[in-house]
C-alpha cells in the first residue's frame, strides 16, 4: 500500500519562501549555527501545523512571531541553567571501588575472546597490534603479502570485537543467525549485511539489537559515499538523523532552504519512530535519475504498525495526541512519498526530494 502527494505546488512553495524569513529571525538573535538550524525546523513544524486555520496573508506573519517566541524561550532556559548551575559542589561521580572488579572482568573478557580466534589469526592480532610488527614483516614470515595480511587482521579484529561482548555477556545467542549477523556489522561487511538482512535482524531481535549498540556507535553512519544509516531510538537519535541527512544533502548541491525542508522531514519521521516503534532506522541516500540529483530517505520499523493509513495521513491527526506533523508534514515537504505498514508487522516510509536547479 503506498500513498503518493496530495496537496498542490503552490502550498509546497509557500512553506519553502517562510524559510529564509524564518531564518534570518532566528539568526539575528542566535549565533551557533546548529540551534538556528534547530529552531528553524522547529519553527516550521509549528507553522505546518496551524497553516490550516490561518488565512495566507498571516502565514509570515505568524511564522516570524513563532521564530521569535522560539528564540526567546531558548534564552529563557539558558539564563536559568546558569542561574541554578552549581558553583561549590562537584557533583562528578566517586571512584567506586566496583571499577577494579570491572577492568578485571574486562580483562577476562579480552583474554577469552582471544583464545578463540584461530591460531594463526590471533597470532598476528598479538604480533601487529602488542609487538608492533608490520604487515610485510608478518607477510614474509607467513609466505603472503601485506594487503593479505591487512585483510587477515581487520577480520581477526572484528571477529575479537564480537567475542568479546559475547563473552562480557556470558550467554548463548539465540539463535544461529545471530553471530553472523553481529560479525557482520563488526566487519562493516555491507553485502554480508545484506544476504543476512542485517537490518531486519536488529529490527526483530532485541538481544542483538542491544548487543550490536557498540559495534554501532564505532561507525553512527556507514563508511560509503552517498550513504548513511542512522539506527532510531531515542531524540538524541532524531538529531544525529537530522544532522547528518542534512549534511548528506549538502553534498547533492541542495540549496540551504532545500536543506532545512529535508532535515524537518527527516526530523518528523524519526520522531515518529521513536514515538510510536521506539525502535527503528533511517537510511539516507544520494541518488540520481534522468540527469537530476536528489535524496532519498528510507524509514523503517519493526513497531505496531498503522491500522488505518488514510487517517494517520490526514492533517491534524495524531495517535498520542501531538501535533500529527510526521507523515501528512513530510509527504506535504518531499517530491515522492510511499508508505506501507502492516499491523503488528512495522512501518517502511520511502521518501525523496530532487534538487530545484535555478
Amino acid at each position: 500500500m503506498s500513498a503518493g502527494r496530495s496537496t498542490s505546488g503552490l502550498e509546497h512553495d509557500d512553506l519553502v519562501e517562510l524559510v529564509p524569513l524564518l531564518r534570518r529571525v532566528v539568526a539575528a538573535r542566535v549565533r551557533d549555527g546548529h540551534i538556528v538550524e534547530d529552531l528553524v525546523q522547529e519553527a516550521m513544524a509549528r507553522v505546518m501545523a496551524a497553516r490550516r486555520r490561518l488565512e495566507p496573508r498571516t502565514l509570515a506573519p505568524y511564522a516570524v512571531v513563532t521564530a521569535r517566541n522560539l528564540t526567546r524561550s531558548l534564552a529563557t532556559s539558558e539564563q536559568r541553567s546558569r542561574r541554578h548551575a552549581h558553583r561549590l559542589i562537584d557533583l562528578r561521580e566517586p571512584v567506586l571501588p566496583e571499577e577494579e572488579t570491572l577492568r578485571r572482568e574486562e580483562r577476562r573478557a579480552i583474554t577469552t575472546a582471544l583464545e578463540r580466534l584461530p591460531r594463526q589469526d590471533r597470532e598476528a592480532l598479538l604480533a601487529h597490534e602488542v609487538e608492533g610488527t608490520d604487515t610485510a614483516t608478518l607477510a614474509a614470515s607467513q609466505d603472503s603479502t601485506p594487503g593479505a595480511v591487512a585483510a587477515q587482521l581487520s577480520r581477526a579484529r572484528a571477529k575479537l570485537r564480537v567475542e568479546y561482548l559475547l563473552e562480557l555477556e556470558q550467554a548463548e545467542p539465540p539463535t544461529e543467525r545471530c553471530r553472523p549477523v553481529l560479525l557482520a556489522l563488526s566487519a562493516a561487511d555491507r553485502r554480508r549485511q545484506r544476504d543476512l538482512d542485517a537490518g531486519g535482524h536488529l529490527l526483530a531481535c532485541t538481544w542483538c539489537a542491544r548487543l550490536s549498540e557498540p559495534l554501532l556507535d564505532r561507525r553512527r553512519t556507514a563508511a560509503v559515499a552517498g550513504e548513511i544509516r542512522i539506527p532510531i531510538g531515542s531524540d538524541a537519535d532524531v538529531v544525529t538523523a537530522r544532522k547528518r541527512g542534512r549534511e548528506l544533502a549538502a553534498q547533492a548541491g541542495f540549496s540551504p532552504t532545500e536543506l532545512t525542508i529535508i532535515a524537518t522531514a527527516i526530523s518528523e519521521i524519526a520522531r515518529n519512530i521513536v514515538m510510536f516503534a521506539e525502535r527503528g532506522e533511517i537510511l539516507v541516500s544520494l541518488v540520481g535519475e534522468n540527469g537530476r540529483e536528489g535524496v532519498t530517505v528510507v524509514a523503517r520499523d519493526a513497531g505496531p504498525g498503522i491500522p488505518d493509513l488514510e487517517q494517520a495521513l490526514r492533517d491534524g491527526y495524531s495517535g498520542y495526541g501531538g501535533m500529527g506533523l510526521g507523515l501528512p508534514g513530510s509527504r506535504r515537504l518531499m517530491d515522492e512519498f510511499e508508505i506501507t505498514s502492516e499491523v503488528d508487522k512495522g512501518t517502511t516510509v520511502t521518501m525523496t526530494k530532487w534538487r530545484r536547479d535555478t
